[in-house]
């Protein structure tokens, strides 16, 4: 609810004109029954045809200002709701831009999307909603009380009870619902995750025909969020039935009071149907009033989970004003005895490794798979903080920069290569917002990726799909390498870059990367020996901890393991 109330805060005009503009259609609402006795007690009681007209028009002018109240309070709690969940969308993306890998791996993408899209959507309504009826409810609910009081007083015991009653029911289900609805979300969230995974894994479904498996496994998650909306719809559909049982039972006391009275002549017919009509308006409020509570139990459900959202905070510390990278000094990279231990992860990932690389060296990171080698270069930009050591920059602790400032100075070709929906220059942009068309072709060039971006109908504008789809996985590395290399960065990481490419294309591109003109210190994790064998400096990794550094020669002769993987290549017939 903090949350709410904190964007509700610039809308305090919508938050005032909505409800006050309902709260002048209840008070119009209130003086229906009162004109109606009227004209029953005296128009149509006295035969006074002009005194039942003169009453109509009364209740059409009542009608046509309810109705005028009704669409300016609508139009200013629409204003506020969609206002709100705006803002409010906004920040929470803005938020987990900033969060490291740490938090969002431990929030989950599925969690994200739902808490963006279907929790918001809930506020929103829940906004809405609050403004238009949540005031309009109770004062027609004690408006129709009180005006009862003044037709007969004896009749408020009544009410008051009724009131009372239809009060503890919808606490009650309020106090339930609102864990419901945080269960019913978060089922919510395995069902988009695994819609999420299965769209993005389509091919490899239809590639081993487990078409079948997947169904079933979407159909188990859908069942258990079906099953949570079920029993959660269950409870809260008690509302209305019980609700409307309360009305009937206090329009039976009422008619039952009544009798006596109109039989002894102390009380009119008018004065009984304007009672009876107070009594269906407090069933017309409360059905409204509770399935407007059920509107706002979802809301503060989902603002609980984007509160949840909003609360995690970076465990990094942020630098405000750190200084810059400054790029002079014999090393660009220094690792002192650097050791990693992901959350939750019951051993280190990274343990006890130490190097310094001189700046312009190219480095290359070789070892099996899960041995570490993404965790090692992931501490350059500081993607995640070591758990014992240090990672210097240019002389200086990573955790002593502020981080966009630090990934400034560093260009990353990530191992999966992500493509943006937009154009081939939209997405070499990304590397440097101001570059020209002649930068981008020359980094084109340097990717081995100017010919096939010439072919394509547009070149630099040519279109690009969602993660690239339109490209062959070759292109899409190049097109993400030529990214890294507009840049222009001091420090240039490939992480495992060139897998999809063919060997000469592979050969061209590390001929490239040695003659680039801003000679960039550069990192290349590969599973190919021949990838690194031109490094100045090569790190050999196996479960986590380094068992090899050294150039290509030096390690062919002294460690076993990259000997091995060697072999392997070469004398098992790779070239």
């Amino acid at each position: 609810m903090k949350t709410i109330l904190e964007f509700l805060k610039k809308y305090k005009l919508e938050c005032f004109m909505a409800p006050f503009f309902k709260l002048l259609e209840a008070c119009f609402d209130l003086l229906v029954p009162i004109v109606v006795k009227y004209i029953m007690d005296v128009g149509i009681k006295n035969g006074d045809t002009s005194y039942v007209i003169n009453g109509c028009l009364i209740l059409a002018a009542l009608g046509v200002i309810g109705l005028l109240c009704a669409l300016t309070a609508q139009y200013f709690s629409a204003k506020a709701a969609v206002g709100v969940a705006s803002a409010m969308r906004h920040k929470v993306f803005s938020h987990l831009q900033m969060l490291c890998y740490v938090e969002t791996d431990k929030l989950g993408k599925s969690s994200m999307i739902t808490r963006m899209t279907s929790d918001i959507n809930q506020v929103q309504t829940g906004v809405n909603m609050t403004l238009r009826l949540f005031l309009r409810s109770p004062v027609i609910v004690f408006g129709a009380m009180i005006m009862s009081a003044f037709i007969s007083p004896r009749y408020i015991a009544i009410f008051a009870i009724v009131i009372a009653v239809l009060a503890i029911i919808t606490f009650s289900i309020i106090l339930a619902g609102i864990p419901l609805y945080k269960n019913v979300q978060s089922k919510l969230d395995k069902v988009t995750g695994k819609t999420r995974q299965t769209l993005q894994g389509v091919r490899v479904v239809r590639a081993f025909n487990r078409e079948n498996d997947e169904i079933a496994e979407f159909s188990k998650a859908n069942n258990e969020h079906t099953d949570a909306q079920n029993f959660t719809g269950r409870i809260t559909a008690l509302l209305n039935p019980l609700t409307a049982v309360v009305i009937n039972i206090g329009i039976i006391a009422i008619l039952h009071v009544s009798s006596a009275q109109i039989n002894a002549g102390e009380m009119s017919q008018g004065d009984l149907f304007a009672l009876y009509n107070y009594m269906s308006q407090i069933l017309v409020e409360l059905v409204k009033l509770a399935n407007t509570v059920l509107i706002i139990v979802k809301a503060v459900a989902c603002s609980h989970r984007i509160e949840a959202a909003m609360n995690v905070q970076t465990g990094m510390n942020q630098i405000k004003d750190g200084t810059k990278p400054e790029y002079d000094g014999e090393y660009a990279v220094e690792y002192d005895n650097v050791s990693l231990t992901y959350e939750g992860a019951g051993a280190p990932s990274l343990e006890g490794i130490s190097f310094k690389v001189k700046k312009g060296s190219v480095v290359g990171i070789i070892g099996g798979t899960g041995s570490g080698k993404t965790s090692l270069v992931n501490l350059i930009p500081r993607f995640y903080d070591v758990t014992e050591g240090q990672v210097k920059v240019f002389g200086k602790d990573v955790r002593g920069y502020e981080p966009m400032q630090l990934r400034d100075s560093i260009a990353i070709v990530p191992q999966k290569a992500v493509l943006f929906k937009g154009t081939v220059r939209k997405n070499l942009l990304w590397g440097r917002k101001d570059a020209t068309d002649d930068q981008l072709w020359e980094a084109l060039e340097g990717a081995q990726g100017r010919d096939f971006v010439m072919q394509k109908e547009g070149g630099l504008d040519a279109p690009v799909e969602q993660f690239g789809r339109n490209f062959s996985g070759g292109q899409r590395q190049r097109l993400t390498i030529a990214r890294a290399l507009v840049r222009k960065a001091p420090i240039l990481i490939l992480d495992d870059s060139a897998s999809a490419l063919d060997f000469a294309t592979e050969a061209k591109l590390r001929h490239a990367l040695r003659t680039l003109d801003y000679d960039p210190t550069v990192f290349i994790i590969s599973q190919r020996t021949s990838s690194i064998s031109h490094a100045d400096l090569i790190i050999v990794l196996d479960e986590g901890r380094a068992v090899g550094i050294g150039d290509h020669e030096s390690l062919l002769d002294s460690c076993s393991v990259y000997r091995e993987i060697y072999d392997s290549q070469f004398k098992g017939g790779e070239q």
